[in-house]
């Protein structure tokens, strides 16, 4: 498998077995909703690792005067919908203060393009870390798309993270953001005709909903 910089492909043994369920056409859609969450869970909290702390003062239950650190950066979340979603509880619990950003963004089947259909941001300022979340990480469209447009409003850093990724979509992403950092569970093998990841999971957004696929 071709290394890429700046693509961090979690090895936690939950994510891995967790993957496996979700790969399995045989799961149902309970358990793969569960493994689904758990596996988010996990992947935010290596997502949100190297963000800036601040110091704070505090009385703990003893009554002693201690130095903790909390986030110091501003956190905002941007779920791809509509699979973009089934990510987002994951972070909530996780960031319970994170703000969340909306962009619905429609895939054309016959040209795998994206088309921006919905688009609600929180304000971006220099000190918002924008975590962009996709399970599926296929041609690299949509994220491209997204990262053109909240690129120029210039916040401290933009991280993506999916649950499985493509070369191919990485590789478009890297050619003109080679320093943005990808979180992800896998990264496969490669984009079949119709440009879904093989072996892949199959539509992440209609086994985790429950609609047709």
């Amino acid at each position: 498998m071709k290394k890429f910089t700046n693509v961090h492909i979690i090895k936690h043994p939950l994510i891995i077995d967790s993957l496996g369920h979700l790969r399995d056409q045989q799961t149902e859609i309970a358990s793969f909703r569960r493994h689904s969450d758990q596996l988010c869970l996990l992947l935010f909290a290596e997502a949100i690792y190297g963000l800036d702390m601040i110091d704070k003062e505090i009385i703990t239950p003893l009554e002693i005067q201690t130095t903790i650190q909390q986030l110091k950066d501003e956190v905002i979340i941007v779920p791809v919908l509509r699979s973009g979603l089934a990510m987002l509880f994951g972070a909530m619990h996780l960031l319970p203060k994170s703000k969340i950003g909306f962009a619905g963004l429609e895939r054309d089947e016959e040209t795998a393009k994206a088309h921006e259909y919905y688009w609600k941001m929180p304000v971006i300022r220099k000190n918002s870390v924008v975590i962009i979340t996709d399970p599926m990480l296929a041609t690299g469209g949509s994220l491209f798309h997204l990262l053109e447009k909240i690129t120029p409003l210039k916040p401290k850093e933009i991280r993506i993270v999916s649950v499985v990724s493509a070369p191919e979509g990485i590789t478009y992403i890297r050619k003109k953001y080679p320093n943005i950092k990808i979180f992800t569970a896998a990264v496969d093998e490669k984009l079949n005709d119709v440009k879904y990841i093989m072996p892949g999971i199959g539509d992440y957004g209609d086994r985790y909903f429950g609609t047709s696929a």
